[in-house]
């Protein structure tokens, strides 16, 4: 097995001894090439434009404020992994009923956390970084419950990775101070939440 995500690594043609099944060996096999794939180009061939376009100014965030290019790409990097990993997992069935209500519950959470971030930039004032830094943490911990049976120790890593760093409260406060040189990265990823709020993809 692939330590990077579970998934079958090179060399490892069937499921060795287990029934076979094709259907589950494809799955696999998808998830290999998206841990293979994950780059902005692949990405953008799999993503719509207004999502794109959020994650590049997530990306000169996450730079600006950890002075890593690196570490800011490995940070979008894993998102793109886990929301495709995540894709396929749910356009081939692998989810039963309970995690169906999960993947309802964090649809829900994700609107709420989305139509708060748009309202503390809105509103003056508003802006409580405990509060968001909760609802993002709220929305990690569905998704390890999620995928808990389905991706491996790693997978869970990047989830942990990339909520640890969205959700920290310093980070927070830094991209919504109101005379901060953030203000116009936070304009341009609240003008394209709105987008996908209005469009009700979140």
């Amino acid at each position: 097995m692939d330590s990077d995500s579970g998934e079958l690594s090179e060399g490892e043609l069937s499921p060795g001894p287990e029934i076979f099944n094709s259907k589950s060996l494809a799955i696999q096999a998808q998830k290999k090439i998206v841990s293979k794939m994950a780059t902005k180009v692949m990405a953008n061939m799999l993503i719509d434009d207004t999502s794109s376009e959020i994650l590049d100014e997530l990306y000169k965030v996450s730079q600006k404020y950890t002075k890593n290019k690196k570490e800011a790409h490995k940070i979008m990097k894993n998102v793109i992994k886990i929301a495709l990993k995540i894709g396929i997992l749910y356009r081939n069935n692998q989810f039963n009923q309970d995690e169906l209500e999960t993947v309802e519950k964090f649809k829900k959470k994700m609107n709420q956390t989305a139509m708060t971030v748009v309202s503390f930039y809105e509103v003056d004032y508003t802006f409580d970084r405990h509060i968001l830094s909760g609802l993002l943490n709220e929305c990690k911990d569905l998704l390890h419950e999620l995928v808990e049976h389905h991706l491996t120790a790693k997978s869970h890593g990047r989830i942990n990775h990339v909520f640890n760093h969205f959700a920290d409260a310093q980070f927070l406060s830094v991209l919504y101070s109101p005379s901060g040189e953030y203000r116009l990265f936070l304009k341009k990823i609240c003008d394209g939440i709105n987008k996908l709020l209005d469009e009700g993809v979140l």
